[in-house]
C-alpha cells in the first residue's frame, strides 16, 4: 500500500509539472514556482513515508534499497528541479539566477515542504496501511541521536560531499548520473542515518519534523538549516 502510494505520489506530481508547463508557458516566475513546488512536494511526500518504512524487516537492507530505488525515481521524474535551498545557493552566487528568482524558489520549497507534511498527515490518519497506525501520536521522534556538536559537523560535511559530487558530476551523462547520486545519498544514509537522519536538505528536513523544530528551534534549525547551508558555502568558496 505504501508503496503504491507513493507512486501515485509521482503520477500526479508528473501531470502537475507537464500541464504547467503547457498552460503557464508565458508566466516564467509563477511556473518556476509551481514546477519547484511539485518536484519538492514529490521528494517530501515519499521520503516522510520512506521514513514509517525504516523498520519494515530486514533492517536495514529494505530502507537503504528504498532510499535508492526513489532517489533513482526522483531524478528521472524531477529533471530540471532542485528541490534543496542549499541547492538553490550556488546559482544565485554566482549570478547565474537573480535573487528574487532564488528567493522565489526557496519559498516554492518550504511551502511543498509544509504541504507534503499536511497531506501526509491526512493519509496517515486514514490508515490505509500498518505504518500508518499511530504515526500521528508519535510527536518529535527526535532524529539527532548524538551530541548537537556532532549532529552539527556530520550534516555540514555530508552537505560538502553531497554539492561536490553535483558539481563533479554535472557533465556525466544524466542516465548514469542519478544512479551515483543514488548510491551516494544511500551511503550517507548509511553511515549517518542512525545520528541525524542524513538529510542535509533545509526544506525536507523541515518536513521531516516539524514538531522538533516547534519544540527546539534554534538547535535544530542550528543543524538541519545552517550546517548544510554553510557546507554549501564552503563549497561556492573552493570552486
Amino acid at each position: 500500500t505504501s508503496l503504491l502510494l507513493m507512486a501515485g505520489i509521482v503520477v500526479t506530481v508528473g501531470l502537475c509539472r507537464r500541464l504547467t508547463r503547457r498552460r503557464l508557458r508565458t508566466r516564467q516566475r509563477l511556473c518556476t514556482f509551481l514546477l519547484e513546488m511539485f518536484s519538492t512536494f514529490q521528494i517530501c511526500a515519499c521520503t516522510n513515508e520512506l521514513c514509517l518504512l525504516g523498520n519494515v524487516e530486514p533492517k536495514p537492507h529494505t530502507a537503504l534499497t528504498l532510499t535508492y530505488g526513489f532517489t533513482v525515481l526522483h531524478g528521472l521524474t524531477l529533471p530540471g528541479s532542485t528541490c534543496n535551498p542549499c541547492g538553490t545557493l550556488q546559482p544565485m552566487w554566482g549570478g547565474g539566477t537573480s535573487v528574487r528568482m532564488g528567493g522565489l524558489k526557496i519559498a516554492a520549497q518550504f511551502v511543498a515542504a509544509v504541504l507534503a507534511r499536511v497531506f501526509m498527515h491526512f493519509i496517515w490518519s486514514l490508515e490505509m496501511a500498518e505504518p500508518h497506525s499511530g504515526a500521528l501520536s508519535q510527536g518529535c521522534t527526535n532524529p539527532i541521536q548524538t551530541t548537537e556538536m556532532q549532529a552539527f559537523c556530520i550534516e555540514l560535511l555530508f552537505s560538502v560531499v553531497f554539492q561536490l559530487t553535483i558539481l563533479r558530476v554535472e557533465s556525466i551523462n544524466p542516465k548514469y548520473k542519478v544512479h551515483l547520486i543514488a548510491l551516494l545519498i544511500t551511503m550517507l544514509v548509511y553511515a549517518g542515518g542512525n545520528l541525524t537522519g542524513a538529510i542535509f536538505n533545509p526544506a525536507l528536513a523541515f518536513s521531516l519534523h516539524a514538531n522538533c523544530f516547534y519544540d527546539r528551534f534554534l538547535n535544530y534549525s542550528l543543524v538541519y538549516w545552517i550546517a548544510p547551508s554553510l557546507g554549501k558555502f564552503f563549497i561556492l568558496h573552493l570552486i
